[in-house]
């Protein structure tokens, strides 16, 4: 099975967990995500200076930058599947 394939299972597989994971796996998730689908992170920092949530996102997904898509699509099922157990 080809990595892609692993990841759009892992995507879905995500959405299943039996546990929320902390706000700090939430954030790598969301980072390995947007970087597998959409490459480095482009655009300007959110300039709402107390949406912590945005500013955290954007700084997970700004750390990922230069990280290939398919690296980005193989660490995250790697974090699914951690998370599955």
């Amino acid at each position: 099975m080809d990595t892609a394939t692993k990841f759009q299972e892992a995507v879905a597989a995500s959405k299943t967990l039996t546990e929320k994971p902390s706000n700090e796996i939430l954030l790598q998730l969301y980072s390995l995500y947007k970087q597998a689908t959409e490459g480095d992170v482009s655009g300007d920092a959110p300039s709402n200076p107390f949406d912590f949530v945005a500013k955290a996102k954007y700084a997970a997904w700004e750390e990922l930058k230069g990280k290939t898509k398919e690296s980005a699509m193989a660490e995250y099922v790697a974090l699914v599947g951690r998370l599955k157990g």
